[in-house]
């Protein structure tokens, strides 16, 4: 039965939350969307909920984040997460707060923590300001997300708008009492693994908890007295190619590209012109790519600059969904013609595809790097999947990942 139940706003932020999850010694089960039938996985101890909650409409995300909690409540969960962007989000209307209200209004918690930190990807907090790799929110490249641009770093300022609840800095020698509201948020500084671990002795017994995954693994390590995890025999993997998708613009996920293409890789560039203007022959494109799988791997991207971003939506309007259902019906072909491991980069574009393959539940096996764990698909356990944030991962992280999965196991 599941002590720990996560509500996760996508999918690459979900499989980041439950590869910390599985490190820290919970055995962990990661669902695409709210399954349809009750009851979990054997011997799950963690169930970890990815929706795309993001970007939706705020209604819809709400809706959809509170029949995520009761799902969990089912599996007999009594700790719950609410699993953001570790970057937050800058847009007044976001959905953060408003989702953040409505499970801790449910759940009656009184007070929650809003905890974004993560340390080992350089995401801090100091002074209720949050920082990406030392550098203020609003002056790091999250300045220039194509959903989600940052104008501010000071937590407080983000979540006022969005919030009907109070936010407040969490003193030294904070006390419940101290603050009267019917419900309220703390923002605690942290900077390091050591901050972490002392949150978690501090607030790890409430009954919600609200940030990116930087708590994950002091929490495991709680809640499962520091065990190992269990882990149920695995088939080997399907051998062969590798296919791997990039849909994220961030900075990050561009010079992974350069990185791979550089390194010999076969890269193949899809571009809004070719989908939208209707010179797109997906055979065409689709030969080409399966041609370079043979040989053992192939990258497709659609990740562009920031510049080009705005010069397509200028043209084209709203792109990105086209884009990332491109990807994903490359993905879908690649599948029928025995294709079993894929690597994506972007959480838009990981909903996208592993909607498009039919996977709706994955174990989760070893990390390629901080936060991106090798899933391996319940109901294909052959096969491999990996998914990452646009932002995480070293500049050889394909490299890395490739060779991953062509290891015994493949990375389970």
């Amino acid at each position: 039965m599941a002590i720990f139940g996560c509500i996760a706003d996508d999918f690459t932020g979900a499989g980041d939350m439950a590869s910390f999850l599985a490190q820290g010694g919970m055995h962990t089960v990661l669902y695409n969307g709210v399954p349809a039938e009750p009851g979990g996985a054997e011997g799950e101890d963690a169930a970890v909920v990815a929706l795309k909650t993001r970007t939706q409409e705020t209604d819809d995300a709400v809706a959809a984040s509170l029949e995520a909690l009761e799902y969990l409540r089912g599996l007999g969960c009594t700790h719950f997460y609410v699993k953001y962007c570790s970057t937050f989000d800058s847009t007044p209307r976001g959905n953060i707060g408003p989702i953040c209200d409505a499970v801790m209004e449910r759940l009656q918690a009184r007070f929650t923590l809003l905890c974004p930190a993560l340390p080992v990807n350089g995401r801090t907090v100091r002074d209720g300001k949050l920082f990406v790799n030392g550098v203020p929110l609003q002056e790091s490249p999250m300045k220039n997300h194509p959903l989600t641009p940052m104008w501010d770093s000071d937590l407080e300022r983000l979540m006022s708008p969005q919030s009907r609840y109070p936010v407040y800095r969490l003193s030294r020698s904070f006390l419940e009492t101290e603050h009267p509201d019917e419900h309220y948020y703390l923002v605690p500084d942290c900077e390091d693994e050591a901050d972490l671990e002392s949150i978690t002795a501090r607030f790890g017994a409430l009954p919600l908890l609200t940030g990116g995954s930087g708590l994950a693994y002091p929490l495991a390590r709680l809640l499962s007295r520091g065990g190992k995890g269990r882990a149920a025999a695995l088939p080997e993997p399907a051998g062969g190619s590798t296919l791997l998708l990039a849909g994220s613009c961030s900075e990050a996920t561009r010079t992974q590209i350069d990185r791979f293409r550089a390194s010999g890789g076969a890269c193949f560039h899809l571009s809004p012109e070719q989908l939208l203007g209707g010179g797109w022959d997906f055979e065409a494109f689709w030969g080409q790519v399966r041609r370079a799988l043979e040989r053992g791997s192939a990258l497709v991207y659609t990740s562009e600059t920031p510049e080009q971003v705005r010069s397509a939506r200028r043209r084209w309007g709203e792109v990105s969904g086209a884009l990332e259902e491109g990807l994903a019906s490359l993905a879908e072909r690649a599948r029928a013609e025995g294709v079993g491991k894929f690597i994506v980069a972007g959480g838009e574009t990981s909903g996208a595809v592993t909607r498009r393959l039919g996977m709706g539940s994955y174990r989760i096996g070893r990390s390629v790097a901080p936060g991106v764990p090798v899933m391996i698909p319940l109901q294909a356990p052959q096969m491999r999947v990996v998914l990452k944030s646009g932002n995480f991962g070293q500049p050889d992280f394909f490299e890395r990942a490739v060779a991953l999965l062509a290891q015994p196991g493949g990375g389970a």
